[in-house]
């Protein structure tokens, strides 16, 4: 699995991204949201019961991130037309702000080495990649247990704060002074 200091790898996928057949799809790669930092997660399966409250949660989260100059791209193995289908019939994903990326062909989920062994789909992991394309936090979790998304918010705050952060830190606390 590729961790902090590895470069994300190149990638170009297409998402959902919005309910609307007419416009439901764009193409999404590296180079689509230049200059911000990424929060990349993903679920293992569609139409699941743990994942649709992350994914909600991310989107409920979603200006928190913006606010931080960071772009969430949500991403499994399923093809962007069950992405859709998704987005459609469950009212907590109707309206969800950020792409869900499609990698059907599991090449971006090979990567990084997080496909599952037994089931064969994403684990259930999060990375937050630098303006620079650099990975600076992993976290990769069982498929049936679902992540803190609030976490992510402190990780990225803490990586953004460029200082010694000690545990449980939170944005406007002291950082370590050496």
């Amino acid at each position: 699995m590729l961790s902090v200091g590895n470069k994300f790898p190149e990638f170009s996928l297409k998402a959902a991204v919005s309910n609307d057949i007419k416009d439901a799809f764009l193409e999404v790669n590296n180079s689509t949201y230049t200059g911000k930092w990424l929060v990349v997660f993903f679920w293992p399966k569609d139409f699941t019961f743990v994942c649709p409250t992350e994914i909600a949660e991310f989107g409920k989260l979603n200006k928190e991130f913006a606010d931080r100059d960071a772009q969430v791209l949500g991403a499994s193995t399923d093809s962007e037309f069950v992405h859709l289908a998704w987005r459609q019939n469950h009212k907590d994903l109707n309206n969800l702000p950020f792409p869900m990326l499609a990698d059907i062909k599991r090449e971006l989920s090979a990567n990084l080495g997080i496909i599952d062994a037994a089931e064969g789909v994403a684990q259930r992991a999060t990375f937050i990649v630098d303006p620079q394309g650099v990975i600076r936090f992993v976290m990769v979790t069982d498929l049936s247990v679902g992540r803190n998304v609030k976490e992510v918010i402190r990780v990225l705050d803490a990586l953004q704060s460029d200082e010694l952060c000690p545990c449980n830190w939170q944005k406007g606390e002291e950082t370590i002074k050496v």
